[in-house]
């Protein structure tokens, strides 16, 4: 009768273990796909953030150079007024 018991306790005690070893992977398993979608978020939040960072630079570099009385920000002025008045003329093809 021992034989027996012992075999079953021996194969009740595999069983567990595998139990556990399969919980252990799964959780592994959890762990690696948060860590992956932890790291997606954060390039995406780094990009956002960098996208937004160099949009308010620029807004600031613009108008400093707005304020500014030089003749390169002249120059770029009369060129963005010839432009505009370009741009509002209406286009006629020719007969």
């Amino acid at each position: 009768m021992t034989k027996t018991d012992d075999k079953s306790r021996k194969w009740m005690w595999w069983f567990l273990a595998a139990v556990v070893a399969a919980q252990l992977y799964f959780v592994q398993e959890l762990l690696a796909a948060f860590a992956l979608f932890a790291a997606g978020f954060a390039v995406i939040a780094v990009l956002v953030s960098s996208i937004y960072m160099l949009q308010k630079v620029w807004e600031v570099g613009v108008a400093r150079m707005a304020e500014r009385r030089s003749p390169a920000a002249s120059m770029a002025r009369h060129a963005a007024a010839a432009m505009e008045e370009l741009g509002s003329r209406p286009y006629r093809r020719p007969v």
